[in-house]
């Protein structure tokens, strides 16, 4: 597994202290992106918080699913959550250290009491006394946030103080851009008023159990959700009932729970289940199974494979700051792109953590993680060897079916209304549900290529005439 070392350094720890005016919980950033450029401490917000014990737990869940590890134990989790200030809104977010888990705090304007908040990304710093003093806040008193240094810490610390080295695997990026493609493909499937959701999700198997840890579905049922083993019209996966234990936290200040997911097809499949909060949401996305990260299931690679997609991602990325809701249909209009053109760029972006998708309001949002637009593609190992397949001349697009020689082996690749299956072992596995084999990429590069060289070859043909 390819890994960078990513430094994350803080002027100070991030601390919950007591003084006159209440309780002040101080965040602390490291180094972020900004309309400004790069910054070393960011600061994004501070103000008072409307629902202090809702967003002291709502960040303590997004906290105990950056420090889970649901599936592979022997991935070191990463601790520290990335924020992002949208202007009107602040989204904390993780991910699970065996990536199959994607976690997300929206705390809303009505949230943050309708102060301003600043735009940029970046990491915080929660360290486990923060989430000790976090746990044990009780009562309504005044809870005050400030998200990065406040102007006297900026004018007098030397240097960071606080240093944490981290093994970043590469599929933590990647997990960014697949669970953003598999959402936008969701639809509200189901919602419970805060009764029924507290009651169903303390129903749910809890630990190492198989009931836990095994696929089971839902379906609606008048009010609430009705579990079952086997799928139907109408239920929505639940790809393991163990992974929605950090929804816990918050089940005291739950309004509503809404399940998210696609049209099921009777395999397992990824969902989301949000807890709506007083000025927030939390959210939890399921990859389609406890086994699968996030990260292999390739629903970026299509976007990957055209090379027009980054010229459009260009482009539309110099149209974002930091909107809170990015409308295509705006942005295709600003651009002089289709509106798929336009999707698919974003999908393009989104390897690079550069966009979001918000399902609460079916919107694409910006953020900024500090990875370079072409890192996810460099290592990608489907769209690395269709690369390679491509330059060795191994593709023979002009039949039907293709053919790619590979190895010593020779695989068919047909095109059925635009779908590309093929033979090989990969493809038979997963019928096309973890994205496609690479010999279906190489084939869609070459015959892209051929269309490319058409095209140019013509025009340049009738200008000679």
């Amino acid at each position: 597994m390819t890994r960078s070392l990513q430094a994350f350094a803080y002027s100070r720890a991030s601390a919950l202290v007591s003084g006159q005016g209440g309780r002040l919980l101080g965040l602390e950033t490291s180094s972020g992106l900004t309309p400004r450029g790069a910054e070393a401490h960011p600061h994004f917000f501070s103000g008072f918080l409307a629902s202090p014990q809702a967003a002291a737990r709502g960040l303590l869940a997004v906290a105990d699913v950056a420090a889970a590890r649901y599936h592979d134990h022997s991935v070191r989790p990463i601790l520290d959550p990335v924020v992002t200030g949208n202007g009107d809104r602040l989204r904390f977010e993780s991910f699970s250290g065996c990536n199959g888990v994607y976690a997300r705090l929206d705390v809303l304007p009505e949230g943050l009491d309708g102060a301003d908040t600043g735009h940029g990304t970046t990491n915080v710093d929660v360290n486990h006394p923060l989430r000790e003093a976090l746990s044990r806040l009780t009562g309504d008193d005044p809870l005050h946030m400030r998200v990065g240094p406040d102007e006297l810490t900026v004018t007098t610390v030397a240097g960071a103080v606080v240093e944490k080295k981290v093994s970043l695997p590469d599929r933590w990026l990647r997990g960014f851009a697949e669970a953003q493609v598999a959402t936008v493909g969701f639809d509200l499937r189901a919602e419970l008023p805060a009764t029924e959701a507290v009651r169903f999700l303390r129903s749910l198997p809890r630990g190492s159990g198989s009931a836990a840890h095994g696929a089971q579905w839902v379906v609606p049922t008048g009010r609430t959700l009705r579990p079952t083993t086997r799928p139907g019209p109408g239920s929505v996966c639940l790809p393991g009932a163990e992974r929605l234990a950090a929804l816990h936290r918050v089940l005291r200040q739950a309004a509503a729970l809404r399940v998210y997911g696609p049209v099921g097809d009777g395999l397992p499949t990824a969902s989301a289940w949000e807890v709506v909060l007083p000025g927030m949401r939390l959210t939890l996305t399921l990859s389609p199974d406890a086994s699968r990260g996030f990260s292999g299931e390739g629903g970026v690679l299509e976007a990957l494979a055209i090379d027009e997609t980054a010229q459009d991602a260009e482009l539309v990325s110099v149209l974002l700051a930091w909107e809170p809701r990015i409308d295509p249909a705006e942005l295709a209009e600003q651009s002089g792109l289709t509106p798929e053109r336009v999707r698919a760029a974003l999908t393009r972006l989104g390897t690079a953590g550069r966009v979001g998708y918000d399902l609460a309001e079916a919107a694409y949002f910006h953020r900024e993680l500090p990875y370079d637009a072409d890192h996810a593609e460099r290592h990608n190992p489907r769209l690395t060897g269709a690369r390679e397949l491509v330059s060795a001349g191994a593709v023979d697009p002009s039949g039907e079916p293709a053919t790619v020689l590979s190895g010593e082996r020779r695989y068919q690749v047909r095109d059925s209304g635009g779908a590309l299956s093929c033979t090989c072992r990969w493809w038979t596995g997963h019928q096309g549900r973890r994205g496609p084999c690479k010999h279906a990429l190489a084939v869609r590069m070459a015959r892209r290529g051929a269309m490319v060289a058409a095209h140019e070859s013509s025009s340049t043909t009738g200008a000679a005439r």
